[in-house]
């Protein structure tokens, strides 16, 4: 997928370069490491400017205008308007801007073209609204757009006859600067962005240089920013979770990993499937369906807020600024709790891949989170390998990225050495799982006539 709205890492951007070695020795490859990282540095403000704005929105919204008009806290109706207005806001960013508001995420974690330039205003737009206001995405995907965009817009303005190979690698720089803020280290988000676009080969280390020189210059100034600011990353990047550590796997956890796994990864595909479904009837009348989804997110949402009497916000949002409170807070929750969790979230996290734009990520780590702390309860079966196994099972689920998904799941968890295994396992069996059931649905729609849904077919097998 290539076209302006798929998320901004060049699937391309593997170049028929010459030989790396006599490339990276030359004079124009310096040349180019030097352009990657002031690319970094602008493509860094931008995108910290970006996660400060939608964290402000959310702040604004969520708390200060409710505050200003008299309540203590926002009322459980609150979500109801405001995702209205979201609703309305994307849909006219979807149907009216070029780019059509940016990367679907029903269709996965998946790696296109770089972004255009034109198609960016129309990104920015879908994803404030998206993320800033409610849905249950994250800021993934529109990063890696603006990062992109951000970077071919950068080589044109500076040379217009620059050669398409030398733009895509920029590009891809740009990409790993963008997403690295997300994760709180460069090799985090290089290793992201590296399988989402199935780099490899003798020409990796052509592009992996510029995008890790382009994403350490970029940590600098989220660094410079916060301390010039006195705003912080917290309020955005991921924070390891306050888990026990775990040094040695159990027997009995590998026995509870395996079957959890695989009631993970099928629980996941049915919250893509009705993404799919969703995205079916926004593309046809998108200034009716994204509203009226938008609005049915909000219901879900006040309704957990009324059945569990939790805060509306825990279904709201991607999730990411509630995992470190989630776990904080666990024995405080009742298993009811969090099963009704589980439904509305995973319930509201399929109806926004379908009508929303934003990424899938943080979403699917916050569902494994509270499966795992359901988990938890289980004989020979603690907290800590719980949370982190399953929210790997989930990431792979959903991104399609075996490698990241692991990566991701050991780095947010912070479990200790002991749950590396299981997270492997878990990880694999969900893949395996999501495979399986992704054939036999294709075959299902082979066999009845009418093409596949897109989303539905196998993916390659590094390929979001």
């Amino acid at each position: 997928m290539s076209d302006a709205s798929t998320p901004a890492t060049p699937a391309q951007a593997a170049p028929q370069l010459p030989d790396p070695g006599t490339l990276m020795r030359s004079k124009q490859y310096r040349r180019l490491l030097i352009a990657a990282a002031f690319i970094g540095v602008v493509v860094s403000f931008a995108s910290w400017c970006f996660l400060e704005l939608v964290h402000d929105i959310q702040q604004g919204v969520f708390v200060h205008l409710p505050s200003a008009l008299g309540y203590k806290t926002a009322p459980d109706w609150w979500p109801l308007p405001v995702l209205a207005v979201a609703g309305v806001i994307i849909a006219l960013a979807v149907a009216r801007l070029p780019g059509r508001g940016g990367h679907e995420p029903a269709d996965g974690f998946k790696a296109g073209a770089p972004t255009k330039p034109i198609d960016l205003p129309g990104i920015l737009l879908a994803a404030l609204a998206s993320v800033g206001l409610g849905l249950v995405l994250g800021p993934e995907a529109p990063l890696i757009a603006l990062g992109t965009g951000l970077g071919v817009l950068a080589v044109k303005l500076s040379r217009k006859d620059m050669p398409d190979q030398v733009i895509a690698l920029l590009a891809a720089a740009a990409a790993f600067a963008a997403i690295s803020s997300l994760f709180g280290s460069p090799i985090v988000g290089a290793i992201i962005i590296i399988e989402a676009t199935g780099l490899g080969g003798p020409t990796l280390p052509v592009i992996l240089l510029p995008g890790l020189l382009s994403a350490g210059i970029g940590s600098l100034v989220f660094i410079g920013m916060g301390t010039a600011t006195g705003l912080s990353a917290s309020a955005y990047a991921i924070q390891p979770l306050s888990l026990a550590p775990y040094r040695e796997p159990a027997f009995t956890a590998f026995l509870w990993t395996i079957p959890l796994a695989v009631a993970v990864a099928v629980a996941c595909f049915a919250i893509v499937r009705l993404g799919v479904a969703v995205k079916g009837l926004a593309s046809r009348r998108p200034f009716v369906v994204i509203p009226v989804a938008a609005v049915v997110v909000a219901g879900l949402a006040i309704a957990f807020a009324k059945i569990s009497g939790q805060g509306f916000q825990l279904v709201l949002f991607s999730g990411q600024d509630s995992m470190g409170p989630l776990v904080k807070n666990a024995a405080t929750l009742s298993l009811g709790t969090l099963g009704l969790l589980i439904v509305f979230k995973g319930l509201a996290y399929g109806i926004s891949l379908g009508s929303a734009r934003g990424g899938p990520t943080f979403p699917a780590m916050f569902l494994g989170i509270v499966a795992g702390l359901l988990a938890g309860h289980l004989p020979g079966f603690s907290q800590t390998p719980a949370v982190a196994a399953l929210m790997g099972a989930a990431l792979v689920a959903l991104l399609r990225l075996p490698l990241s998904s692991v990566i991701i799941a050991m780095f947010a968890s912070q479990a200790g050495a002991g749950s590396g295994p299981l997270v492997i396992v878990a990880v694999v069996v969900s893949y395996i799982t999501v495979l399986v059931l992704a054939a036999r649905l294709e075959g299902k729609k082979a066999t009845s006539g009418p093409a596949p849904l897109a989303g539905v077919a196998t993916p390659p097998p590094v390929q979001g």
